[in-house]
């Protein structure tokens, strides 16, 4: 086990938005949070990586509740929005600061950008651009390049398909694809086919709450699709 949850809530004014009472998520699992707008995934998310502070309950990372510890930031690495990014950098100065936190050599650094030349698909390298004056879709893609370039051992993903091209859609796929065994994931989208097929288990939210927890199979897309076209 790496993350557990007890008894969580988030409640903003008499609205209960996150309602677990208990969840874990094992090490190398790749975990599918799917679920309409409104789901609680993006606010379950924030309170794994402490943005938001719960209003009941607890979530341990290794045994340590992340509210209390700042252990959990060593091996954790996220990309929820461009909110992460510093829009004023550019992706190399970016990627470069990124490194520098995790003890990283500009020889690292570099050796990691090459194996992303595809990823980037020539958009996003030696552009002279800084990051805000690029499309959603090339930030999102220095946003998720930066996650990876952490090494974590958990990494978490919100809407992490969403406005890239189908091209780079394919190729984030394969990059999360090649996680699995080894690093947990947390993913969210509203892509049921692309979650389905990176993640070895999903688990549905409605109204904050848990609603489907279960491993992936042939039939766990039709499955979905059912549910949510009822």
């Amino acid at each position: 086990m790496i993350i557990e949850i007890n008894n969580l809530a988030k409640v903003y004014g008499n609205k209960k938005v996150v309602d677990i009472p208990t969840l874990t998520i094992n090490k190398g699992e790749s975990i599918g949070l799917v679920g309409n707008n409104g789901a609680g995934k993006t606010t379950l998310f924030r309170m794994i990586l402490d943005l938001i502070r719960s209003s009941e309950g607890n979530i341990f990372s290794k045994g340590e509740d992340v509210a209390k510890t700042q252990k959990w930031k060593e091996y954790t690495a996220s990309y929820l929005d461009e909110g992460f990014l510093i829009d004023y950098l550019t992706p190399e100065e970016y990627f470069q600061f990124i490194g520098s936190l995790h003890n990283l050599s500009q020889a690292d650094i570099n050796n990691f950008l090459q194996g992303y030349t595809e990823f980037f698909n020539g958009e996003i390298l030696k552009s002279g651009k800084y990051i805000r004056d690029f499309s959603k879709g090339n930030q999102n893609k220095v946003g998720i390049a930066a996650a990876f370039l952490q090494n974590p051992e958990v990494l978490v993903f919100d809407e992490p398909f969403a406005n890239l091209d189908p091209t780079t859609q394919i190729r984030l796929k394969t990059l999360i694809r090649n996680l699995k065994g080894s690093v947990t994931t947390l993913i969210s989208s509203h892509d049921l086919n692309h979650v389905t097929e990176v993640c070895n288990r999903i688990i549905l939210l409605e109204k904050g709450k848990i609603i489907k927890d279960f491993m992936t199979n042939e039939h766990s897309l039709k499955d979905l699709e059912a549910y949510f076209s009822e």
